[in-house]
């Protein structure tokens, strides 16, 4: 795989339902038609992940059909909805076979060859910290959740249920957040339960090429113990981290698998020293939502080993949909710095067709769309550009930018970066403001100092002539409207 992939997140009980609707006829993920998958190649995507695969429970269901809350947000995305619309939660999971509504199990080894003819590699779900609150393994391994008694589900009842059994399970839960009353805790410091789980993800090795790791983080022994610990009395904290027991195993059985860790709350170095190869970014997601330039640029000033592992995005399951967060026009921009900063960069499934509908994870079927014509456009110029070698062989730097006159500040909005790709450079600039700017910027060529440079904008094909020798030249004149990007590379002028 080469470094910096790009990864396309599916959710794939809505997409096999919009496959089917396409081609006018019943699909499963295996017979879904090579175009589908050859398209996404053709793009310059490396890894698929198919969201929410896994068998869910009627448990989990009912809790999905009964939720006000969740009813109000189907309402919302799906009008007019019924009850097959609605399958559960795709991490409250029952086992980890197909979900029927996907085909055979048989026919994931089968999607996974096609997609690797393709060089496509698979990832697929792996959530530890919870299953489904009716899970088979409550009734017949119960000491391997969290259990409470009756005082404390008196007095967290949103936290606890009773099972069948009379068994006080607690559900799986962040600090932050309500809990995922679909699901029952694992208990981390009951080692039956990490081999189980860890002989669950060595079974997904045969079916996948990697795992997107839910809520990793809340695997960590000190986070569980802050979390769960006056739960666990009787129970030892192990000496070894689950993740770092997991991932040893995998690695020993297939060294290339790769491990994707969702992480927040600055843990995502501990996990990338746990072994993770990547590990969610939220904190660049929040700088390109709520941040100015300034902020954006300080914080690609970090470490370069762990940028280099972070995993990029401006959309996903979890958050809104990018046009919508961001607004049109900044959510382009904002793809051109994922695109174009070191990482894995993460898309997903209508991001590129400018969709606006984010559809609760409990649904199967989303709504009609149109797509943006536009947007689309502008997404497979900037994935074509990309797709070069040059911004995932190449050597990736910031560039300053300095002030064009004394009372214009302007300069301050916009970031700058290059690839360096041999004898190659591609340089970026970024106006990520809502307002015109101006600036100098040093070009970071060995030609610099020629009397005359040509640069041509790989993503408006606009040229702009630089003369080193003009009088006052401190450079490249930038004069960027607003939002506006451009990924400059020298152009020879086939004319002179």
């Amino acid at each position: 795989m080469r470094p910096y992939p790009h990864l396309y997140e599916i959710n794939a009980c809505v997409f096999l339902k919009r496959m089917s609707r396409k081609y006018g006829q019943s699909l499963t993920l295996a017979t879904v038609p090579d175009e589908e998958w050859k398209q996404l190649a053709s793009l310059g995507f490396d890894l698929v992940w198919l969201m929410g695969i896994w068998e869910r429970s009627s448990g989990a269901r009912q809790k999905a059909l009964t939720e006000p809350t969740l009813r109000r947000e189907y309402d919302k995305a799906l009008p007019g909805w019924s009850e097959d619309d609605v399958n559960g939660s795709p991490y409250a999971i029952y086992s980890y076979g197909l979900n029927p509504l996907l085909g055979a199990s048989a026919e994931l080894a089968r999607l996974k060859s096609k997609l690797n003819q393709q060089g496509l590699q698979l990832i697929l779900d792996f959530v530890p910290n919870h299953l489904a609150l009716d899970h088979p393994w409550t009734v017949s391994h119960p000491t391997w959740f969290v259990q409470g008694k009756k005082a404390d589900a008196h007095t967290h009842p949103d936290r606890f249920f009773t099972s069948d059994q009379g068994i006080y399970f607690a559900h799986g839960r962040e600090p932050h957040f309500p809990p995922w009353t679909d699901t029952v805790q694992s208990n981390f410091y009951s080692n039956e339960i990490r081999q189980a789980l860890i002989n669950e993800l060595l079974g997904i090795t045969e079916l996948a090429d990697g795992v997107r790791c839910d809520m990793a983080m809340l695997a960590l022994n000190d986070v569980f113990e802050r979390i769960w610990g006056k739960y666990t009395r009787g129970h030892q904290q192990p000496d070894t981290e689950f993740w770092f027991e997991a991932i040893t195993r995998v690695k020993e059985r297939r060294p290339q698998f790769l491990f994707i860790a969702e992480v927040y709350w600055g843990l995502e170095r501990r996990l990338q020293q746990l072994g993770f190869d990547f590990t969610y970014d939220k904190l660049f997601y929040d700088r390109l939502r709520f941040s100015n330039s300034k902020d954006i640029r300080d914080y690609l000033m970090t470490d370069e080993p762990y940028q280099q592992r972070s995993v990029r995005f401006i959309e996903n399951h979890d958050e809104e949909r990018a046009v919508n967060a961001l607004g049109r026009e900044r959510s382009l921009t904002a793809a051109v710095v994922l695109l174009t900063v070191p990482g894995l960069r993460l898309f997903h499934d209508g991001q590129l067709e400018g969709r606006r509908v984010r559809l609760p994870i409990q649904l199967v079927r989303q709504p009609e769309e149109a797509a943006d014509a536009e947007v689309a456009h502008f997404y497979e110029k900037l994935l074509t550009v990309c797709n070069s070698p040059d911004f995932h062989e190449g050597e990736w730097r910031l560039l300053g930018v300095s002030q064009s006159g004394e009372s214009n500040d302007s300069h301050l909005d916009i970031l700058a970066w290059y690839w360096r790709y041999g004898q190659k450079f591609k340089t970026v600039v970024v106006n990520y403001s809502p307002e015109h700017a101006q600036g100098w910027m040093k070009l970071p060529l060995p030609v610099e100092r020629a009397e005359k440079v040509k640069l041509r904008d790989q993503l408006s094909g606009r040229i702009f002539v630089h003369n080193a020798e003009q009088p006052g030249s401190q450079g490249l004149c930038l004069d960027l409207k607003p939002w506006e990007a451009q990924i400059l590379e020298l152009y020879q002028d086939p004319d002179g």
